[in-house]
């Protein structure tokens, strides 16, 4: 007799368990996870070629010698008679002069003279007594030759310092700023592409080039509020990545919200007597457009098709023109006081126009980094859609920003506020 099993009806089976559904749960949750950080608007900025090699190093770079009507430099001060010992044995010791012998030529003979006619016969000729050879004459004493100049040494320890050249005329990428003293207005005028008069439109600090100290490679994090339409900036935060090797430099600013990269500014370039000389900045959002510095040509060129920009000496970009406000005030702080102006050309993704920075006074700030003092720079708006730019530069961190605020023509505004600095 066969035993028949009940057929149980299919709600009534075993459900699964409790931990294979917070597994499941689990991989579902980071697979969303993974496809928002590969997917996201942006990602992450490229690294910059100077990731792996910069310098932390601050240059300092200072102007040729005036001349003209001032005094002539003063001689580099000579040298001390006495050497040391190091430095004495490097010196050729002089050649003892040999005294040569001198030999006294030997006389002729004289031939007789012809007997007269009808005298006697002549003589057998006899040859005069060969005369001893001379003796050596004992050499003299070596007359010392006269001591070098200390200004000529042989082979010095050192080498000597060179004379300082004569400020060569302003040439394209060697000056650029102009310093307008306190109480005087910027006289940059004109509009466009390039318009405008003084050192920051083309010409150069009458005398000498401006004094400058390039801060070292540094990276400063900030904390980002603001307002964009009808959304409040919130959970933003910007990133300022500056590198050099001496020759060359790489900058950028970006800012971040979660896994999305909101926006990326680039600036590649040389450094020279004149500061900071850009080739290439970009600026990307969702595309990138770039704008590159052709100084062969004298040319600024936009990716972005619109009309090339005259390039004038010591133009910059708008991220490096920051770097170079801060070598300028670093350079020499007092010249740079209260109620100064700079006019610099500045290019940005679609024209390049001279900018006037006013210096305003020296603040106390309250950062997420703690208190700093700073002095601030403010560019004011000329035209009817120019932005707002307010910079506050702290000699505790080399004139770096410790406050960045960009207003737009329409309110909206981004406050970007240190929050620590530390190596690249």
């Amino acid at each position: 007799m066969s035993t028949l099993r009940p057929v149980l009806p299919p709600w009534s089976r075993a459900r699964p368990s409790w931990r294979a559904l917070l597994a499941l749960t689990a991989a579902v949750a980071l697979l969303h996870l993974a496809l928002l950080g590969g997917l996201s608007v942006g990602g992450q900025p490229e690294e910059l070629p100077l990731a792996h090699r910069f310098s932390t190093r601050t240059i300092v770079i200072a102007p040729p010698a005036a001349t003209g009507g001032g005094a002539p430099a003063a001689a580099p001060p000579a040298a001390p008679a006495a050497a040391s010992g190091a430095t004495a044995r490097l010196r050729e010791k002089p050649r003892e002069a040999r005294p040569v012998p001198e030999r006294k030529p030997k006389p002729r003979p004289v031939p007789p003279p012809e007997p007269a006619a009808g005298g006697p016969a002549p003589q057998p000729r006899s040859e005069p007594p060969r005369e001893p050879d001379p003796l050596p004459v004992a050499p003299e004493p070596p007359v010392a030759e006269p001591a070098p100049e200390p200004a000529e040494a042989s082979v010095p320890l050192e080498p000597a310092p060179a004379a300082a050249p004569a400020p060569a005329e302003p040439g394209p990428g060697r000056t650029g700023m102009r310093r307008d003293p306190p109480g005087a207005s910027g006289t940059g005028a004109g509009s466009g592409q390039g318009g405008g008069e003084g050192a920051g439109a083309g010409g150069g600090v009458p005398g000498a080039r401006e004094p400058l100290q390039v801060p070292g490679s540094v990276r400063l994090d900030f904390a980002v509020t603001g307002q964009q339409g009808a959304q409040p900036l919130s959970g933003v935060f910007g990133e300022l990545v500056w590198l050099h090797d001496g020759r060359s430099y790489n900058a950028r600013l970006a800012l971040r919200v979660l896994f999305r990269t909101l926006r990326t500014q680039t600036s590649v370039g040389q450094l020279s007597a004149g500061g900071i000389e850009p080739t290439r900045f970009s600026d990307a959002r969702r595309s990138e457009v770039a704008t590159h510095f052709v100084r062969e040509s004298g040319q600024i060129v936009f990716s972005s098709n619109a009309p090339a920009a005259p390039l004038m000496p010591g133009a910059q970009d708008r991220l490096s023109v920051i770097l170079q406000l801060s070598a300028l005030l670093a350079g020499d702080p007092a010249r740079h006081g209260p109620g100064s102006h700079f006019s610099i050309q500045t290019a940005g993704p679609r024209d390049a126009e001279i900018w006037q920075f006013s210096v305003d006074g020296d603040e106390t700030l309250e950062t997420p980094a703690g208190t700093y003092a700073a002095r601030k720079l403010t560019r004011l708006p000329r035209k009817e859609f120019d932005q707002k730019i307010e910079l506050w530069l702290a000699p505790e961190l080399g004139w770096l920003p410790v406050r960045i605020r960009q207003t737009q023509a329409n309110g909206d505004f981004a406050d970007m506020q240190l929050r620590q600095a530390g190596a690249p």
